[in-house]
């Protein structure tokens, strides 16, 4: 499990870095600071499933407060929406680490 983990969080940081080099050709390209919102991305890539995932949220209980949480992630820059998830999914896979705890006389 914690071998999947790191992988998919190693992925979606190289995701990360992609979208982030594409994002600062575009900035230099244009002289300003230019972001692809991740609608922006997901709705180049595979429109319909963005309207799916839409359409699930208001078939749920908290409709409205969904629909909010949505609209506001789909508004972040990809690349930091995927680099958050890929770091958070690493950190999740790495191996535990014990704590050793000497005597004062083994110092």
């Amino acid at each position: 499990m914690r071998l999947v983990l790191r992988v998919l969080g190693t992925w979606l940081i190289g995701l990360a870095l992609v979208l982030l080099v594409i994002d600062g050709t575009r900035s230099l390209g244009a002289n300003a600071l230019v972001f692809t919102s991740l609608a922006d991305l997901w709705t180049q890539i595979h429109p319909p499933s963005l309207e799916a995932v839409k359409g699930f949220f208001d078939s749920r209980f908290f409709a409205d407060l969904l629909d909010a949480a949505l609209a506001t992630v789909l508004q972040y820059p990809a690349f930091a929406i995927f680099g958050v998830l890929g770091i958070v999914l690493a950190l999740l896979g790495r191996k535990p680490h014990r704590e050793r705890f000497l005597r004062q006389d083994q110092i």
